[in-house]
């Protein structure tokens, strides 16, 4: 049986939440800000904020360092929603949960979108502290969001994934990112189910299929902003090396010490991304 996917009706509960101010408001950059990144919004003035649990399907984080509320504020120069904290897969809500933000992003005429996590090492040339900007992905689950019926405004039922991840987004990050003297990594992000961490020999395939980082979470969102048509780029905070590089035993604490250590740096650059999205 297929996880739970939003049907129609959901999504529009959902949406029927936002404040028409909200609609109004017409962000030009949406941020999902995953474990650690809320810091970058959080203590900022803002115009708006929304608890999880008010949005029917989206409901309150269960996961540590996940703040668990969307903000409208002004990030950049540049109108956004950010969403702080994710829902993920692992949670057992099926699909819904973690992507409606996307949705509610399509809703209020977003069109890029800023995806950000906390990622586990598979490439030895990456440590903790590091960032790095995904440039593609793989899906080691099998399982896809998109799955069952097509969603109105959710584009095509085989959606291309040549360029999930916009060049040109990239592009104008690598500069914002070299003009704050923030060092930025590149590489492909592999997604995993979760909630375990991976086996080492799990890390060796991935290795093996080029991915650089690992986690459990952003994939499904990309895929439905890619079927929707937004631009996408998405920022990893390396918090750990991946199971079997590191004889140290992983823990969602590691994640948390890492991300709060390079909290000025995820703030400075979530800020220059903002100002940089394309318009």
């Amino acid at each position: 049986m297929l996880p739970e996917t939003p049907n129609t009706a959901s999504l529009d509960a959902a949406a029927a939440a936002l404040p028409p101010a909200w609609i109004e408001f017409k962000p030009e950059i949406g941020l999902v800000l995953g474990s650690g990144w809320s810091r970058a919004v959080i203590g900022r003035d803002f115009i708006d904020r929304l608890p999880y649990d008010s949005i029917p399907g989206l409901g309150a984080s269960t996961v540590q360092g996940h703040a668990g509320e969307a903000r409208l504020l002004e990030l950049g120069g540049r109108k956004a929603v950010a969403f702080c904290g994710r829902r993920h897969f692992y949670e057992g809500m099926g699909w819904g949960p973690v992507v409606l933000p996307i949705e509610l992003m399509r809703r209020m005429g977003v069109g890029n979108v800023l995806l950000t996590n906390a990622a586990g090492a598979v490439n030895p040339t990456l440590g903790p502290g590091d960032l790095m900007l995904i440039t593609d992905h793989v899906n080691t689950t099998g399982l896809n969001p998109l799955q069952g019926p097509v969603r109105p405004g959710w584009g095509p039922r085989f959606p291309d994934q040549s360029e999930v991840y916009s060049k040109a987004f990239a592009a104008a990050i690598r500069t914002a990112a070299a003009n704050l003297g923030i060092g930025l990594h590149e590489g492909i992000y592999a997604f995993t189910s979760g909630p375990c961490f991976e086996t080492p020999a799990e890390v060796r395939a991935y290795h093996i299929w080029q991915a650089d980082a690992v986690g459990m979470s952003t994939v499904p969102e990309a895929i439905v902003a890619n079927a929707i048509g937004m631009r996408i780029a998405a920022v990893s905070c390396i918090t750990n090396m991946a199971s079997g590089i590191s004889a140290q035993p992983l823990s969602h604490a590691e994640v948390m010490e890492h991300t709060e250590a390079c909290a000025g740096r995820m703030a400075s650059l979530v800020e220059a991304i903002a100002a940089v999205a394309p318009h």
